[in-house]
């Protein structure tokens, strides 16, 4: 359908001269006749909705696409720009995925084998953001060291990370867990909200920017949905209430989806998740706790396991107060996670090669039995 009769332009949501160019360099030798751009707006297994200058439609992946598919390559997902063969009779066909500016992934564990992972891999949920909002309700469910995993993993993602912490009229003081939220990044912007009040939320309104793009990232019940209805002025979300017991919540979002407010604004609402596993995340963490690294430098000792040895910046800063120990435990937490998962995937990635080099050499050994 059209918006009103006219035509979408595109740029309102967030295509830029860049994409432009990408998508003009992957039309390769298709008829650009038959071609549009198009950004994803609602991704549910392999069934898409895609906004195109058309307006919303329907769209799977193109069988060629599909089954051309290496690793490493783009499988799409909610806020990706994508080539499409657009059908006006049925589901439109996606082509291809343009290059992203920013991507939230996480590790996905497929199968266990006497309790490892058979296989590790990176699971992408969203593309295309511009900031990341870090949702945390400051009921009973608030949780410094999951923020800390959401703000390595909004780090690493591209956007711009702004903690968000929900839910203001259940609490009498809420300066307390700001304060903590505060410390995991000095950089990082700490907004109190009330979706119920009102409180606040003008304080949102710089990040929402037109054809600007904001993920909603947290665990469910943080009051994703209540705060997308309340910026939208509508209700376009289902809100489902929390236990009263343990402030925890069922989940709303079982989809990704992308809604273009009022303002012009662009969001991404994502399922909640109540742990998120880190993938690829070195750049991530060495930017979220960027001041511990910097002590690595101030050991007296290069090799320093920041254990027992004099002259240790870490420890020194563990008892002056100036590192927390919630903050040292995160850091050492998540780079032991990373290594692993990327070890792992390593280590089977070779694993893999190994056995294709063992079938190809197989194929060739039979091919020759098969000539003498």
């Amino acid at each position: 359908m059209l918006n009103n009769g006219k035509f979408v332009d595109l740029k309102d949501y967030g295509f830029l001269q860049t994409d432009f160019l990408a998508f003009e360099a992957l039309l390769n030798n298709r008829d650009p006749k038959n071609f549009i751009p198009g950004r994803i707006i609602e991704s549910r297994r392999e069934r898409y909705k895609v906004i195109c200058e058309y307006g919303e439609v329907p769209a799977e992946i193109k069988g060629s696409f599909f089954n051309n598919l290496k690793e490493g390559d783009l499988f799409p997902v909610t806020g990706d720009f994508v080539v499409l063969k657009h059908n006006s009779q049925g589901a439109s066909l996606i082509d291809a995925v343009l290059p992203r500016r920013s991507r939230f992934s996480r590790v996905d564990f497929l199968g266990h084998s006497e309790g490892y992972a058979k296989n590790v891999r990176e699971q992408v949920s969203a593309a295309n953001f511009d900031y990341v909002f870090i949702l945390s309700s400051l009921n009973n469910d608030f949780n410094i060291s999951r923020m800390a995993r959401y703000l390595t993993a909004a780090m690493q993602s591209g956007g711009f990370p702004v903690f968000v912490l929900t839910k203001t009229d259940l609490v009498e003081d809420f300066n307390v867990q700001a304060a903590e939220a505060r410390k995991l990044a000095r950089e990082v912007p700490v907004i109190c909200v009330s979706s119920k009040t009102g409180f606040g939320i003008e304080e949102l309104s710089p990040f929402l920017e037109p054809a600007k793009t904001v993920i909603f990232l947290g665990s469910s019940g943080v009051g994703k949905s209540s705060l997308l209805n309340r910026l939208a002025g509508e209700e376009i979300m289902e809100v489902k209430f929390i236990r009263e017991d343990d402030s925890k919540g069922r989940h709303t979002t079982t989809f990704r989806q992308l809604f273009r407010l009022e303002s012009g604004a662009l969001v991404i609402d994502t399922p909640g998740m109540r742990e998120i596993g880190l993938w690829d995340s070195k750049e991530g963490i060495s930017l979220a706790f960027a001041e511990v690294e910097e002590l690595f430098s101030q050991c007296r000792f290069s090799d320093c396991s920041h254990q027992t040895e004099p002259g240790c910046a870490v420890l020194a800063a563990l008892e002056d107060g100036r590192l927390s120990p919630e903050q040292w435990k995160n850091y050492k937490a998540q780079s032991r996670e990373n290594a692993f998962v990327m070890n792992h995937s390593a280590y089977l990635k070779q694993k893999q090669e190994f056995h294709k080099s063992i079938a190809r050499n197989n194929k060739i050994r039979q091919k020759r039995t098969e000539i003498y």
